[in-house]
């Protein structure tokens, strides 16, 4: 009776990360093999048969909706030294660029990359492409990260949606690794501090869900990449010297999340709004602060094409911290756990 309890036992392998105050929970053992050749294709697969596992490590007990899981797998890019999946509370993101920080960072710290010391090149493949990250490294510990993704680009500009209590909203669709919506906080009455969390994260579910029905654009190259999950508010631009600018700035993760760090790709998406516009040129640079005062750099790196569009690229400098090195036991006979779309994705019992 015991040995049959047991082959219902599954464990987990886990390192905890933060960056800008954002919780990555990077998953590095537990999971079996995924059908498909490259990371989107596994990504896919586990988004219609293992979904079981994102819902698990993101709810009580096991989790929380503020956390994402960066589940690392083979690459199937010869370019790339490793892959992840990135899964949140809206879902499967196809990039971030803080999830990406805190990947790299937990990938060399733990040997699944060996670390050079000094400044290292590592590319990752995202569900989005190859990630390039290059790492300044110390003393066995990553200092710090800087992110290079796919290009984003303006998709809509001054669209207007009507949102319930809130009135008629101005916003402007952009792509980078996911779509966003954004929208000057100014003018929807935010002035982007942590008092107003709670606030914007209403407002932030108001307005998702009312969009959504008006996002129907398709990537260019990645096709239908799902409902509309993301909006970042923006705060006024303030000029820093010659080459830089700074503004506070939230991004919300649908359904109900305001994120604590500013995001990589709410970052790239303001850059690319920036860009669009002719505020920003190559080699300038943006930092956005957070309701929580955390803070990333986004540079301007020149211009690229995406389908029809003229897009940007950018690279993300941010650091990650390690919070914790766990395992996380996952008994199938507990009733607190649904089993249904999560027991096939597991690996062989402990």
């Amino acid at each position: 009776m015991l040995k049959d309890h047991k082959g219902r036992m599954r464990s987990i392998g886990l390192v905890d990360m933060q960056s800008g105050g954002d919780v990555s929970r990077i998953i590095t053992s537990g999971v079996g093999h995924l059908p498909g050749g490259s990371v989107l294709e596994q990504m896919r697969y586990i988004q219609k048969h293992g979904d079981g596992f994102r819902r698990l490590l993101l709810s009580e007990p096991y989790g929380d909706p503020y956390m994402s899981l960066d589940l690392i797998v083979p690459p199937d890019n010869p370019r790339a030294q490793a892959g992840y999946i990135i899964m949140e509370a809206m879902g499967y993101p196809l990039y971030s660029g803080s999830n990406t920080i805190c990947t790299a960072t937990a990938v060399l710290q733990s040997g699944i990359v060996p670390m050079e010391e000094g400044t290292q090149h590592v590319v990752l493949e995202s569900p989005a492409g190859l990630a390039h990250v290059t790492a300044e490294n110390r003393n066995g510990r990553v200092q710090s990260i800087t992110t290079q993704g796919e290009p984003a680009y303006v998709a809509a500009r001054d669209q207007v949606v009507e949102v319930p209590r809130f009135g008629r909203v101005k916003y402007d669709l952009v792509w980078s690794g996911a779509y966003f919506v954004l929208v000057d906080a100014a003018s929807v009455g935010f002035e982007i501090n942590a008092d107003e969390m709670p606030e914007l994260a209403g407002f932030g579910h108001a307005l998702v869900a009312a969009a959504r029905p008006q996002v129907t654009q398709e990537h260019p190259e990645l096709g239908h990449v799902g409902p509309l999950p993301f909006a970042h508010f923006m705060g006024p631009l303030e000029e820093v010297g010659t080459e830089g600018y700074r503004s506070r700035s939230a991004t919300y993760v649908h359904p109900g999340v305001i994120c604590r760090s500013p995001t990589g790709t709410g970052t790239s998406a303001r850059l690319a709004l920036m860009y669009d516009a002719g505020e920003i040129q190559d080699g300038q640079w943006l930092e956005t602060i957070s309701p929580r005062g955390s803070s990333f750099i986004g540079s301007v790196l020149g211009e690229a094409q995406v389908g029809g569009h003229r897009a940007m690229h950018s690279h993300i400098t941010g650091k990650a911290w390690t919070l914790a090195r766990s395992e996380i036991i996952v008994d199938l006979d507990d009733p607190l756990v649904d089993s249904t779309d999560l027991e096939g994705v597991l690996d062989q019992p402990v």
